[in-house]
């Protein structure tokens, strides 16, 4: 099967997406298939379209614009290439919050692009469009679900949005993303020689948060638990891996700037050791130093979240909040430990458990460990190709015979 996957961002670009789709055509590469990257050009110029090699995959770097023109640069590739189907990886931030994409697979953009199409959603976020746009901005993102031929949601808090009993979408499926750190990257790992080279003292703790800092990622509520856990006395570093923004959505830098004024103010300076932006390897050795991760997601934890799927596959003991709905392989107490959202104190709490209680943190590791294996990318490419067939079965039903 020839695949075209398209996304706004891409590698060195830094977000979830662009690294999500370039797991997932690795993953369809080793399960025999041919898959290709379509995404944003380095240049506005259309003669600077490029076709690369990357990581051992082919990456269109061509469309200039995410509005309705995209439209014929998508389509010149993936009749150029021969796609059997493309895939769509949707996230609004990612295309600057443009919205041609959107309108793709609609009746305009079906006359240039006559091929089953695909769209993944990683959240269901709407784009900005104008001011005062209001409920129009969900029409758009409802028109993409509609119009595609298939849609993936990542958890189940997306699928029950979509699946208004009044206007339900159809073949609506449930995957979950993977991890885009793979543990094995991390190579001959000394936990020693990693804290010592990071300034963390043998007799210290360390607790890890990876991903960038926006409003909905409790921030704030962990730089609190953090004081609260300085003032009991515990010697604790916190580990901020990775960068703190990305390169999509401008308000999680307005948001960084929040959470770095309140470590200052909060006196816990010292104690937070920052990373800055990592390759993958490092990032790998990063959460293999953490004795405990801690992830206050506002909005409850979930299989959209690639800093808890990051945490799952490393095998780390993870506090995090309270997911809406439950999660397959985590168990509070058993295989995580689940807090309220917007609750430092509690949150804190159930770090120091983790941290002070051996025998509860080696039978989180442990637990999380054997849910890792239900997260694997072959697992996540083999669900994908199903729903692709799928669409081809249905496509080939519905073309007249001669």
């Amino acid at each position: 099967m020839r695949i075209g996957l398209i996304t706004g961002e891409y590698p060195p670009q830094q977000g979830g997406v662009g690294d999500f789709t370039r797991e997932l055509a690795r993953a369809l590469i080793a399960a025999g298939h041919e898959a290709q990257v379509v995404t944003t050009a380095i240049s506005q110029r259309r003669s600077a379209i490029t076709l690369s090699q990357e990581d051992g995959l082919q990456v269109w770097r061509a469309i200039t614009s995410w509005g309705m023109r995209c439209w014929d640069q998508v389509a010149s590739i993936a009749h150029r290439e021969g796609f059997d189907v493309l895939n769509i990886q949707y996230e609004p931030a990612a295309y600057a919050m443009q919205v041609g994409v959107n309108f793709l697979p609609g009746r305009w953009g079906r006359r240039k692009i006559e091929m089953p199409i695909v769209t993944t959603f990683h959240d269901l976020l709407v784009p900005y469009l104008f001011p005062k746009a209001g409920s129009l901005r969900w029409k758009v993102v409802e028109s993409l679900a509609r119009h595609s031929d298939a849609v993936i949601v990542t958890n189940d808090e997306d699928r029950s949005r979509l699946s208004d009993p009044q206007r339900p979408i159809s073949n609506l499926h449930v995957i979950p993303i993977g991890s885009n750190i793979d543990p094995k990257l991390a190579g001959e790992f000394d936990r020693a020689i990693e804290r010592a080279r990071r300034g963390i003292q043998p007799a210290e703790f360390v607790l890890g948060y990876f991903g960038f800092f926006n409003l909905s990622k409790g921030g704030s509520d962990l730089m609190h638990a953090l004081k609260a856990l300085s003032d009991q006395g515990l010697p604790v570093k916190l580990l901020l891996i990775g960068g703190r923004t990305g390169s999509s959505d401008p308000t999680n830098a307005e948001y960084a700037v929040q959470v770095e004024k309140l470590i200052d103010s909060l006196g816990v300076t010292d104690r937070v050791i920052a990373t800055g932006f990592l390759e993958p390897p490092e990032v790998s050795r990063a959460l293999l130093t953490c004795d405990v991760m801690v992830l206050p997601y506002v909005d409850g934890a979930s299989l959209r979240r690639g800093s808890l799927l990051a945490a799952i596959t490393h095998g780390r003991a993870i506090v995090t909040t309270e997911p809406r709905y439950p999660i397959e392989g985590l168990k509070n107490e058993e295989s995580v430990m689940y807090v309220r959202p917007n609750d430092p104190q509690a949150l804190a709490e159930a770090a120091q458990r983790a941290l002070i209680d051996t025998d509860l943190r080696a039978c989180l590791q442990t637990n999380v460990s054997a849910a890792a294996k239900l997260y694997t990318w072959d697992r996540i490419a083999a669900q994908t190709v199903d729903v692709y067939q799928q669409v081809l079965r249905n496509a080939r039903r519905a073309t007249p015979t001669s």
